[in-house]
């Protein structure tokens, strides 16, 4: 009895000194680097991101893919993820890139509108596991000459009411 117990202990430190040996073989840091930004409907903004491994990782980080979300009619294309992010990095290995672009409608209310990116990937090329994950927002707001033309059309009542006032 004292010999199965013995290797059951063993079996439970063995399975919880590989569990933790597992848990840092994937740890990055994952930033947006301007998560809140402002436009004009109609225009795309582009967001970069630096991930960094862990120096005390035990093998390579993986990057294989992303998922997200984002509030609509804001578009994002991940694209530039996969064109410009590293297959792998390194313990210790630090890269800035342009990881998203969000695409504003030029019929887009002004507002804040909110998403989420996620990166997924792990300690080979098929894991899809979360590695990280960064919030953003969106403000637009109207276009100068929007606000000129609104600015000239409210003139241009106010004169047209001042007239009839007048007769």
């Amino acid at each position: 009895m004292r010999r199965k117990l013995t290797l059951a202990a063993l079996t439970l430190l063995l399975a919880l000194g590989i569990g933790s040996s597992a848990a840092y073989a994937c740890s990055i840091s994952f930033t947006l680097n301007n998560p809140n930004q402002s436009t004009a409907p109609g225009n795309t903004l582009t967001s970069t991101a630096t991930v960094s491994a862990a120096s005390n990782n035990s093998g390579n980080v993986f990057l294989n893919g992303h998922s997200f979300n984002v509030q609509s009619p804001i578009t994002l294309d991940g694209t530039d993820f996969f064109a410009n992010a590293p297959f792998f990095l390194v313990p210790g290995q630090t890269a800035t890139f342009d990881i998203f672009t969000l695409t504003v409608p030029s019929n887009t209310t002004a507002g804040t509108y909110l998403g989420d990116f996620t990166l997924l990937g792990g300690s080979d090329g098929g894991a899809q596991d979360l590695l990280g994950a960064a919030n953003f927002s969106v403000t637009t707001t109207p276009e100068p000459s929007s606000l000129l033309l609104l600015g000239s059309g409210l003139s241009g009542l106010v004169c047209v009411v001042r007239r009839r006032r007048k007769i």
